[in-house]
């Protein structure tokens, strides 16, 4: 963010708002606390700005300064938006007893993500007592185009919708299995709506593969996708998509089928 307008025909844009949301993002696992400074750096405001930020969050309680290192931290204020969402959305509320059920049947990790530009976003999870090779915390974000709950979101759009998508995504290289072609991914995607549930081996983090399927609204558009976690040391590909694979396509039907039942 710059310290020019964002949209300069936009009289009801707040710039002040904007500035104090950056502030808050800009706290993460790389920048657990900071100056001013780095807050000016990271958010690309001025140090008179990042101040005015700073304080007035510190007054509401969001944001406090270490009493040692002088430095500031978030405070588990914070969580009390995310909390809110969760506490607002009432697909999670629908899904929790199907995804509970998914994870006692499967004796794996189960989880619910939502969409959000060309990410989804970790809402629910039930965390088997196996070993899973990447903890994920509801918060997390993982790209669409190389993750299996991705892929199944993108299974629920048309053709040229997931396409567009998928050429606006900064695919990185996250593995020597990572599929980075557009092409090439939405064969995948093909696949995907064909059979139900989308697949993902090692693409994103190595140890890991998923099973995913897309969850639909009234209006039969995806909504969000439920996965199962198949670590490759226990699965392999073809016993993940044989075995979760119908359980996660069976999963997701029910909890679309109540969705749509109460909206």
């Amino acid at each position: 963010m710059s310290e020019t307008e964002a949209n300069p025909t936009d009289l009801l844009f707040n710039q002040s708002l904007e500035k104090g949301l950056a502030v808050l993002r800009a706290f993460n696992a790389q920048r657990r606390t900071m100056t001013l400074g780095d807050v000016a750096s990271a958010t690309s405001i001025s140090k008179s700005s990042a101040q005015r930020m700073v304080h007035t969050l510190e007054t509401l309680g969001y944001i406090c300064k270490h009493p040692r290192t002088r430095r500031y931290q978030l405070t588990p204020k914070v969580l009390e938006v995310g909390y809110n969402y969760l506490a607002a959305d009432i697909l999670v509320d629908v899904a929790n007893p199907f995804l509970s059920e998914l994870a006692n049947m499967t004796g794996e990790t189960v989880n619910l993500t939502e969409p959000y530009e060309r990410e989804m976003v970790y809402v629910a999870r039930f965390v088997a007592s196996k070993f899973i090779p990447i903890h994920m915390p509801i918060g997390s974000r993982i790209p669409m185009y190389c993750t299996a709950s991705g892929r199944a979101y993108l299974s629920g759009l048309d053709e040229s919708e997931a396409q567009t998508l998928l050429l606006s995504s900064e695919r990185a290289v996250h593995t020597p299995h990572t599929r980075t072609g557009v092409e090439d991914i939405m064969e995948t995607v093909r696949v995907a709506r064909e059979r139900g549930f989308a697949s993902n081996r090692e693409e994103l983090f190595l140890g890991d593969m998923t099973v995913a399927a897309p969850i639909f609204n009234s209006e039969r558009r995806p909504v969000a996708s439920v996965h199962v976690v198949a670590p490759t040391s226990r699965w392999t590909a073809e016993d993940a998509e044989r075995k979760l694979g119908p359980l996660v396509l069976e999963c997701a039907r029910s909890i679309s089928n109540s969705v749509r039942t109460l909206v």
